[in-house]
């Protein structure tokens, strides 16, 4: 895509450490090329959601002296995985967690919400189910998001779970570490990105 032309993004905030890592990328981008942003957060991390917010108001003060309000929104998606959670429970969570990300990723597009051209994926266990969604559209013929993956930062010999499972579904797959990139799968080196 030409760098002139403006896209929404999605991205998909995991809490702690993962959340800061792509933030720290999300800062770096021209907010006025990414002019729609929609936050995925996991359910009860207002942490995020508030970081999230500091982000958005320091972009806009920096662009405009704060006089201009920048377009973004936050979906809230019930994890798919709780901390400790038995793995017992965990089929019944991620299904609960699967069938609202179907809701936003598929469903409220077609009835008029705006839809996300790029999710911005890093960390942990509902960026998959986000990633499943948007392949449910995919085996629709509906318009999906390209899919990326950012390994975080602290995956330096051997990817995450995540990772390993994502590889082959997203569209790009990113590693900050070359060494992750010696299995010669697919993937991209570029170096530390946060």
């Amino acid at each position: 895509r030409q760098a002139s032309v403006s896209c929404n993004l999605a991205v998909f905030l995991g809490s702690g450490g993962h959340t800061s890592e792509i933030l720290s990328l999300l800062s770096a981008i021209d907010f006025a090329r990414y002019s729609r942003r929609i936050y995925y957060i996991s359910e009860g991390d207002t942490l995020s959601m508030q970081k999230a917010v500091d982000l958005e108001c320091a972009k806009a003060a920096d662009a405009n002296k704060g006089t201009h309000s920048t377009p973004y929104s936050f979906i809230v998606i019930p994890r798919a995985r709780h901390v400790h959670q038995p793995l017992l429970t965990t089929p019944f969570t991620a299904m609960v967690s699967l069938a609202a990300s179907i809701w936003h990723i598929t469903i409220a597009p077609i009835l008029g919400r705006p839809a996300a051209e790029v999710l911005l994926l890093n960390g942990p266990g509902t960026c998959f189910v986000l990633c499943i969604a948007a392949y449910v559209n995919r085996i629709l013929g509906l318009r999906s998001p390209k899919l990326i993956y950012v390994e975080s930062f602290t995956r330096v010999r051997r990817l995450s779970l995540s990772g390993k499972l994502l590889r082959p579904l997203v569209d790009r797959f990113v590693v900050q570490w070359p060494d992750l990139l010696k299995d010669g799968k697919r993937g991209e080196y570029r170096g530390w990105l946060v």
